[in-house]
């Protein structure tokens, strides 16, 4: 069992290193890539980090590849208490650090800061398309096709979109997710669920494509 002792100052700096190469890359650093970022003298001090963190349970660590290091749920949950739970036990190297949204403001842009409630690791192969962002789901209107409250579906940020995908749109002050329906004459929203109408664009109303839908997680599955 490891053991989840306190982080260190020095310790905890390389995880958030490693947190911040994931989400702007992609990828974890390699060992050379953090020792010259920490003025390390060598790989090796660098590699006595990280199986001290492994140790603690924050890493696994992968032998053959220089970038074999993976954050653990514990790691999430230490660098922002609450993402640990949403983290999946990854097959390959690469992550994905993608910022949680949940309830949108009325007029704020989608990924404001006040919307993220966490940043969740999660595996690219996971999706049809590279997403940038987890939205919560609330309510039934999309249950038809698999997409439950609670749900968190993975968005692709782009205005894109072909007729009859599932989307994130903006429709005045709200923000909705459903299949999309462009007519010769109107655009239309539309559920997945018999007791949801769809919702009909008027001519006039403010309204925006936030995003693609490109895959869904299921939080405890």
């Amino acid at each position: 069992m490891p053991n989840a002792a306190k982080l260190t100052a020095r310790q905890e700096e390389i995880l958030r290193l490693i947190a911040r190469s994931i989400e702007r890359s992609g990828y974890p650093p390699t060992r050379a890539e953090i020792a010259a970022e920490l003025g390390f003298r060598s790989a090796n001090a660098a590699e006595d980090h990280l199986h001290a963190l492994a140790r603690k349970g924050m890493l696994e660590l992968a032998s053959g590849t220089s970038r074999g290091i993976r954050l653990t749920p514990q790691a999430a949950s230490a660098l922002r208490p609450g993402a640990g739970a949403l983290v999946r036990a990854l097959p390959g190297m690469e992550q994905l650090m993608l910022p949680l949204i949940g309830r949108v403001a009325a007029g704020s842009p989608i990924l404001a800061q006040e919307h993220v409630e966490s940043t969740v690791g999660v595996d690219p192969s996971l999706f049809s398309a590279r997403p940038d962002y987890l939205l919560k789901v609330r309510g039934a209107s999309m249950q038809g096709v698999g997409i439950l409250d609670g749900d968190l579906l993975a968005v692709r940020q782009t205005q894109d979109v072909r007729n009859g995908q599932i989307v994130v749109a903006r429709l005045g002050d709200e923000v909705t997710v459903k299949r999309l329906r462009r007519g010769p004459t109107r655009i239309e929203l539309l559920p997945e669920n018999p007791d949801f109408s769809p919702i009909v664009v008027e001519p006039g109303q403010a309204f925006d494509i936030e995003g693609l839908a490109v895959g869904l997680l299921r939080n405890g599955v």
